[in-house]
């Protein structure tokens, strides 16, 4: 297990906040109190710990074929149904939600392997990832990517507690399937929008992880 480039900051601000306030507890309290030094250092640990775990990426066997389309996030399925997406396609298609709660691993990876073809943020609300009006309301970053057996959208979703989306691709990249695609710090929802004869995998409340599980077939 690693971890992630995008917590490197976090984690050394949470880091010295941690030793300044147990240094101040340990200083000012812990001759009259010392319970009360031991639950502040308990407690900070824990959210110290918390954090840390927050931008980990564990180490995994990531699915590749031509014929699937991976999860491209960890979480667990809240969402599938047929829509009209009025943002690239215009058509109906299947849309798979993950909802990503604060404990999940919140690396997304490439569903599919191919060719970036669209790429677009939308700036937003921060209504709770599982609003269904998140999709369309939230900040968002949206992409399309275009392989051998068709054109997949993933929306990255901002949620209540998630105010920052990265995503590292750009217009024109040839990327490869469950190589990471970008990042969501706190909490948030990723949409995959699959062609209608796509055959999903998955199934409501189901836990699936981002690179391993298989979200449809072609």
């Amino acid at each position: 297990m690693t971890i992630h480039k995008e917590g490197y900051k976090t984690i050394a601000i949470c880091a010295i906040v941690f030793a300044l306030v147990n240094l101040g507890s340990f200083y000012f309290i812990s001759f009259h109190q010392p319970w009360l030094t031991w639950l502040i250092f308990i407690i900070c640990l824990t959210l110290l710990l918390f954090i840390i775990s927050f931008f980990r990426v564990p180490s995994r066997k990531l699915t590749v074929n031509d014929n699937w389309i991976v999860c491209p996030a960890d979480g667990k399925v809240v969402v599938i149904e047929e829509i009209t997406d009025e943002e690239y396609f215009h058509d109906p298609r299947i849309q798979v939600s993950i909802f990503m709660s604060p404990a999940n691993v919140h690396r997304n990876v490439n569903p599919i392997g191919g060719e970036v073809i669209y790429s677009q943020y939308h700036p937003g609300k921060y209504l709770v990832a599982w609003n269904p009006k998140s999709s369309a309301e939230n900040e968002r970053h949206s992409i399309v990517i275009k392989g051998n057996k068709g054109e997949v959208m993933v929306k990255q979703i901002a949620g209540a507690l998630a105010r920052r989306i990265v995503n590292y691709l750009t217009v024109g990249q040839t990327i490869k399937q469950s190589a990471e695609m970008g990042f969501i710090k706190f909490g948030s929802r990723v949409d995959t929008l699959l062609p209608p004869q796509a055959k999903v995998k998955v199934e409501l409340n189901q836990a699936v992880k981002g690179g391993v599980t298989v979200l449809a077939e072609w």
